[in-house]
């Protein structure tokens, strides 16, 4: 999850955990409440640019990061107009509400009017702010036919919040050692929706067997924001300003091997199988 959006939703869960929040987990196809949303979806399926442009933020000017490059405004609005909608599925994975910020995940499967009708499938991260009496996109993250699968909800306890890491740590270091293994530190949280994506992903047929058969995993859980096991980031030299989830491969005995410094999983969305298993294999273990 990259900077912008990752400071978005932090501030949204700060908002939450005021009492004050209604919290979308499960998926359907609208935001109970919150029309502005419907005035977006209806906007793309009338292919109408202008309406569109009317619900993005000018002052400030909205962040739009497309396939993790980042874009204006009108780069977003010229993608969703230009399909010429004809049907438009969408799920919603999560949504934060609040009455002054709004957050909302979502995977939309988008029957195109173009002249081959293909389906186009993208996930979308919005941020809403209400700016007076009116509701502007401030900042949006979207990806365009991802080749991993995206996660139906965020309802999975990747990272407990009761779990004692170091206990953790040291068990898997134990592991690691007695089965020649190394130890492999995913750093990150259950409302990072990256950190959701690459979960699933290490469960798929192709990679769950490199995973089990090289590493001990451990998820460091960053909790809300972001300052939980701050001894382990630092002990694992993690970067967390480039985005999470960031990873970090050990020994067993705990002496680092390697840390991602570039964010080079923070988009996680977008990522490829084939790059996890190349960062998969690189790091582990030499064949003994």
């Amino acid at each position: 999850m990259n900077r912008v959006v990752r400071i978005s939703a932090i501030a949204c869960l700060a908002i939450m955990v005021s009492g004050v929040s209604q919290v979308l987990g499960q998926a359907s196809d609208s935001v109970p409440g919150f029309a502005p949303f419907e005035q977006w979806k209806a906007a793309v399926l009338a292919g109408d640019p202008s309406a569109l442009k009317r619900l993005y933020s000018t002052d400030p000017a909205a962040k739009v990061r497309i396939n993790s490059e980042t874009h204006n405004a009108d780069a977003d609005i010229d993608f969703w107009a230009g399909l010429k909608a004809r049907s438009m599925r969408v799920e919603i994975v999560r949504g934060l509400i609040h009455p002054e910020v709004v957050t909302i995940i979502f995977r939309a499967d988008v029957v195109s009017g173009l002249p081959n009708g293909q389906t186009v499938t993208v996930t979308d991260d919005q941020y809403w702010r209400k700016q007076g009496d009116e509701w502007r996109l401030l900042s949006v993250e979207r990806t365009d036919a991802p080749r991993l699968q995206q996660p139906r909800d965020m309802k999975k306890d990747i990272y407990p919040a009761t779990v004692d890491t170091h206990a953790e740590l040291k068990e898997a270091e134990e592991k690691a050692a007695r089965a020649h293994k190394r130890l492999l530190l995913v750093f990150g949280a259950n409302w990072c929706f990256d950190c959701h994506v690459l979960d699933l992903a290490f469960e798929r047929p192709d990679l769950a067997p490199v995973l089990v058969a090289n590493y001990e995993v451990v998820h460091v859980d960053l909790g809300p924001d972001e300052h939980k096991n701050a001894d382990i980031v630092k002990q694992f030299d993690a970067t967390l300003n480039k985005g999470i989830p960031t990873l970090a491969v050990a020994e067993a005995d705990g002496k680092l091997v390697v840390s991602q410094k570039n964010g080079e999983f923070e988009d996680a969305r977008r990522l490829t199988p084939e790059v996890l298993l190349e960062f998969l294999n690189k790091w582990k273990p030499q064949a003994r």
